[in-house]
């Protein structure tokens, strides 16, 4: 399953037409402006019909996660902005349990130099607040950081705690490439990648990695910046990014491509690239 994140503006719909113009079988979207607090919920009537057609897979699509707003701060010290993030994690949630998606992707935010321990209480607490609001089988997967302005998620044990501290089945994670080596993890050689994947398995639970996000690098190892680049034309490069995504435990695992193609997000040859990328791996391996 390789995809892409693609538009749903003008109506979630569109977001089939778009999936099929670059050749995704999976996909991400965002439910409401990346940038707003205000929620544009799908209409239940809306959301319907698309979650049959997804059932129907009528347009080759395999599945979609939901990515949240930005604007969430589960580890804010600002009531206001606080009080926010939670409800917009409700509306994400719930705009992903009607459209089907496996998953709500998520920054858990930053603490903004405060350290992970002064905000546990929050983030825990609203995560579990989500998932008690919103009854059904989405979970939310929460995203690797590049480690930029005390982002939370910079390595798999912060993660853990947060998941362990939850204690849900319904958390898991999305395993972002860009965001690892930004964060100062190399697997520029199949040895590094396999460490890599036995160090995520041992902490986390390789059962936990709901979906990966397949993106090359504008910044150097360890830079601790978020920024992403065309697979192939970055500082990681089409090699490591092969060796990483042709580990065999990663089979079966969607894989989300938010590279920014000609501006405008992923292209067909970006997703024909991952697939070609993960099949020369697998052929290094022996697989």
């Amino acid at each position: 399953m390789i995809g892409g994140h693609v538009s749903a503006a003008g109506g979630v719909m569109k977001a089939f037409e778009n999936a099929h113009a670059i050749g995704a079988n999976f996909i991400q979207i965002f439910s409401q402006s990346p940038r707003a607090w205000k929620s544009q919920m799908v209409s239940d009537e809306e959301a319907a019909y698309f979650k049959r057609e997804l059932a129907n897979q009528t347009n080759g699509l395999k599945g979609l996660v939901i990515h949240a707003s930005y604007l969430i701060n589960l580890a804010s010290s600002d009531r206001d902005i606080f009080a926010k993030s939670q409800h917009a994690l409700i509306d994400n949630l719930e705009s992903a349990e009607k459209l089907g998606a496996r998953g709500v992707v998520l920054h858990v935010g930053s603490h903004k130099g405060s350290g992970l321990e002064s905000s546990m209480d929050g983030i825990v607490s609203s995560l579990l607040r989500a998932l008690k609001s919103v009854d059904g089988s989405c979970e939310i997967f929460l995203e690797n950081t590049a480690g930029q302005g005390g982002s939370i998620g910079v390595n798999f044990e912060e993660l853990a705690r947060i998941i362990d501290a939850v204690g849900s089945s319904k958390i898991g994670v999305c395993l972002d490439t860009q965001h690892l080596f930004a964060s100062g993890v190399s697997y520029s050689t199949i040895e590094e990648a396999d460490a890599v994947i036995q160090q995520f398995s041992m902490i986390l639970g390789i059962g936990r990695l709901g979906c990966v996000h397949l993106n090359d690098s504008k910044t150097a190892l360890g830079s601790l910046r978020d920024r992403h680049e065309n697979l192939g034309e970055g500082l990681i490069g089409a090699n490591a990014l092969s060796n990483l995504m042709s580990h065999p435990d990663l089979n079966g695992v969607p894989v989300i491509l938010e590279t920014p193609g000609d501006s405008k997000g992923p292209r067909k040859r970006d997703v024909e690239l991952a697939r070609k990328l993960i099949g020369e791996g697998r052929s290094r391996r022996g697989l």
